[in-house]
């Protein structure tokens, strides 16, 4: 096999990751999501080949706060967060920070977060509504 010596070439170290089985308690019965805990060197390219090779509909990754927010992502990245080892500062809350502001999780019974306020609200623009009509046929 030839190896490709170019500068550019991508050398990946291995990357610490959990795949988080969100929305359950029964294994292989939830909404898997993938969560790499160490993603700050990672650029987006790096990180879109990582999401592929784990052949997953989500991906998410430890980074400083400014990641967008989704709800079985939020929950699986604090479940995983927590089992490496993760201290919260609070007892029972972890508190995340994505682009809808901060998130306080409970940790009780397992896992919960009250909805984030709206990033977006009033009239949906015409651009938007030809997506949405797109995307549902």
């Amino acid at each position: 096999m030839r190896r490709n010596s170019s500068p550019r070439e991508f050398h990946p170290r291995m990357r610490k990751f959990k795949q988080v089985d969100v929305f359950t308690t029964i294994p292989y019965h939830g909404n898997p999501v993938a969560v790499v805990m160490d993603g700050d060197d990672l650029s987006t390219e790096e990180m879109q080949r990582f999401a592929r090779w784990t052949n997953l509909s989500e991906t998410t990754f430890l980074l400083r706060p400014t990641v967008p927010f989704a709800g079985h992502p939020t929950i699986g990245t604090c479940h995983a967060w927590l089992e490496a080892g993760g201290i919260p500062n609070s007892d029972g809350f972890v508190i995340q920070e994505c682009e809808a502001g901060l998130i306080t999780l409970r940790n009780d019974d397992g896992l919960a977060f009250a909805a984030p306020p709206l990033v977006k609200s009033g009239e949906v623009d015409d651009a938007d509504l030809d997506d949405v009509c797109a995307v549902l046929g």
